[in-house]
């Protein structure tokens, strides 16, 4: 690093960040692949061990919940030792949970991959997000943090497509299984072999995580006392509410409500994860563009929210419906580099790997919590209530993103 005058950092080469933002990409990507390292294998799981819907849900849960605490945890972990072995770690428990599920004899294997799997998972955006401020220049942040977000819509699409694609083609669940392990195993080798270019201790940016001179510590915990904390935690909750719901029951909510086949209404949610995809890519430059970006989440996830009550009103076309549902996904795509760095801007110095740890396990808690709500009201044949309950979850995600912002504007005010 070359600095041109005292206290100004030297512009970084746009290969050396797009190097960073494409490998923590594609670390992404494979930890919501793994999200989904059971589920698209239920129904040869079924087959297999005779196994009823309660214990795959029960797979489900065990690692939203591993994943959910471990996160929390993981972020004062990386915070002590840094982010890079950190993912060195979760990369190989990735590995142990895929040949865990290949070799699983039992019901208790199942469970042994799914907690691997989770404990894999729990501490990615720490350090995702700890390797993203310290390595990529100011400037390119929000494409790097859009290109993260890309990524991991990515990994939920590929995973059902690359595990039943395998197992359908080989006749062999198992297969499947052990093919996941050789894709972690891969990754975790592209990493050691690039790991010059996730190394957060060396990023050229990391004199902003640093205090004064004199400035006294804090303790480790000092950071649960900021309101922004927990406000950015219920962000997370209420928006991945929503996306449960679309993820989980949009498709057969769709074809009760509307009489759509649900070869049909499968595809909501790629439609809705691609337009997700797609409005990321333009939510990276609008966070270089706009202070306020508690505004731009709120325009956006208003906009989806009132698509998705459209379509729980049951007045449009059906097929017309399903459009609608998936453009609804655009609005939370092009709020989500925004949130990410809305998140980076409440953090205090040095917490870096503790706020985002924290934060993002409210994602788990609402994978986990979501789930069994949204079922309910879909068992009671409430079919609409999954739309308006996801508009009601994204509309209380706004509100969070205001509070955060007015009181990061507050505190801005106050410096100044």
């Amino acid at each position: 690093m070359t600095t041109t005058t005292a206290g100004t950092t030297a512009p970084t080469p746009l290969r050396k960040d797009a190097r960073t933002i494409g490998l923590i990409g594609l670390a992404h990507g494979t930890s919501h692949f793994f999200h989904m390292l059971l589920p698209p294998l239920f129904p040869w799981l079924i087959q297999e061990f005779h196994l009823s819907y309660s214990e795959l849900g029960l797979l489900v849960s065990v690692f939203f919940i591993i994943s959910g605490v471990g996160q929390a945890l993981a972020g004062f972990v990386v915070d002590r030792v840094g982010a890079r072995p950190v993912l060195f770690l979760a990369l190989c428990s990735f590995t142990l949970a895929a040949l865990a599920a290949g070799f699983a004899q039992g019901y208790t294997g199942l469970v042994l991959a799914s907690a691997l799997a989770g404990l894999g998972n729990a501490p990615f955006h720490p350090v995702d997000f700890t390797i993203l401020n310290k390595r990529v220049s100011p400037q390119r942040l929000g494409h790097g943090f859009s290109v993260h977000g890309i990524s991991g819509n990515l990994g939920w699409a590929a995973a059902p497509v690359f595990l039943a694609g395998i197992a359908s083609a080989t006749g062999s669940w198992r297969t499947a299984a052990l093919a996941a392990a050789v894709l972690a195993a891969s990754v975790l080798v592209l990493m050691l072999w690039q790991r010059d270019a996730i190394d957060d201790r060396q990023g050229a940016w990391a004199h902003q995580a640093q205090g004064g001179a004199g400035a006294p510590a804090e303790h480790p915990m000092a950071f649960l006392r900021l309101p922004s904390v927990w406000l950015c935690f219920s962000f997370f909750f209420w928006s991945t509410c929503a996306l449960s719901a679309i993820q989980s029951f949009a498709s057969p909510a769709l074809q009760q409500m509307y009489g759509l086949p649900l070869s049909a209404t499968a595809m909501v949610v790629t439609g809705y994860m691609l337009c997700g995809a797609a409005g990321m890519v333009v939510g990276g430059f609008l966070v270089g563009r706009v202070e306020r970006l508690e505004k731009v989440i709120g325009v956006c996830l208003l906009a989806s929210a009132a698509l998705l009550a459209l379509v729980g009103s049951g007045w449009l076309p059906g097929m017309a419906a399903l459009a609608v549902a998936s453009l609804a996904g655009l609005g939370t795509g092009l709020a989500g580099p925004s949130r990410d760095m809305l998140i980076k801007r409440a953090a205090p110095p040095g917490a870096t790997g503790r706020v985002y740890g924290t934060v993002y396990s409210g994602l788990d808690l609402g994978f986990a919590l979501a789930s069994p709500i949204f079922g309910a009201l879909l068992d009671r044949g409430l079919t609409g209530g999954i739309f308006h309950g996801s508009a009601l979850a994204l509309a209380l995600g706004v509100v969070s993103a205001a509070l955060v912002g007015g009181g990061l504007a507050r505190r801005q005010a106050q410096a100044a």
